[in-house]
């Protein structure tokens, strides 16, 4: 029997960069996609239509579009808060859009200044106007297990928002626990509603490591049918709503877990690492999922063994 497969949706280049103090050049992003793409990533969110002046690190969306590597072999998505970023992301060629819907009123209105009901209709109209342009669209429900704001948000309406997402005619609707607050019995209790009312193959779950339990989210979401995760070089990201929030589920942790438990997600950890160092460079952060110092400690003492055996022949 073969293995399952398992799309990974990488987000660092947009969830993950876009709160960082530090600027990161265009150059420096295409650069990280090159090594991502090179690992074996073909499915990544590269951006995001957005204000410059409210989101400076995205202030290059049109161009980096423009430059990214191989762009026939990689679904490139860009994140879209309006109409204006839709045209925006039309005019530098986009061809996947996300659109995001915050599960509770406020959250809208603190994220992107609308209420709920006005954030769905707008969802609604690039939705629309995605399919008209032959665009893909891709909808988001945020904090949909518990919110800064209002606290827990009931299973029973996210599970309403997702059924809107699809009726407008979404693609796939990926389900956010933006501020990693969820725990393992939620994330289960919750897709496995959503699994048997839509189909689990366009759902998809983006989870962060707030109270380091992305992994185990991860692992809860995969046995109630999801095949389809965002995940972060290096971990990188972090909810600006969420103090303290230690960023998204890092890409290296979640495809080496997949890997060791027999499903098969064609990327390459070795070289995903490669990535994760250059993402630390133009970060000057620490980065690396869990794995990592095992990883490291593993090669230097095969390393080691391979240097004894030359000596010793």
């Amino acid at each position: 029997m073969s293995a399952e497969t398992v799309v990974i949706n990488e987000v660092g280049l947009r969830d993950g960069l876009q709160n960082q103090p530090t600027p990161v050049p265009t150059e420096g992003k295409c650069r990280l996609a090159e090594l991502l793409v090179d690992a074996g990533v073909r499915h990544m969110e590269a951006t995001s239509f957005v204000s410059p002046k409210a989101v400076p690190q995205m202030a290059d969306a049109g161009e980096l579009i423009a430059s990214l590597p191989r762009p026939d072999e990689v679904e490139y998505a860009a994140l879209i808060p309006n109409e204006k970023g839709y045209e925006r992301a039309l005019e530098a060629g986009v061809r996947s859009v996300n659109v995001v819907l915050s599960a509770t009123d406020t959250m809208n209105r603190k994220n992107i200044r609308m209420s709920l009901d006005e954030t769905r209709e707008v969802c609604k109209r690039i939705i629309a106007r995605a399919h008209a342009d032959g665009v893909r669209a891709h909808g988001y429900v945020a904090v949909a297990f518990e919110c800064p704001y209002e606290g827990k948000v009931p299973l029973e309406r996210v599970v309403d928002l997702t059924g809107e997402m699809f009726d407008n005619g979404a693609d796939e609707v990926i389900i956010a626990d933006t501020i990693g607050a969820a725990a393992p019995t939620a994330v289960y209790e919750g897709f496995t509603a959503l699994a048997s009312r839509f189909d689990v193959a366009r759902l998809s779950a983006h989870l962060h490591d707030t109270r380091a339990l992305a992994l185990a989210n991860s692992w809860a979401a995969l046995q109630a049918g999801v095949r389809r995760f965002d995940s972060s070089i290096g971990g990188l990201g972090g909810c600006p709503f969420a103090p303290g929030a230690a960023g998204n589920t890092a890409t290296e942790d979640l495809v080496l877990m997949l890997e060791q438990c027999g499903y098969r997600t064609g990327i390459d950890v070795p070289r995903l690492l490669d990535a994760v160092n250059l993402a630390a460079e133009l970060t000057g952060r620490e980065l690396g999922g869990r794995m990592l110092p095992w990883f490291l400690t593993r090669n230097k003492a095969c390393a080691g063994d391979t240097d004894a055996r030359a000596q010793s022949g």
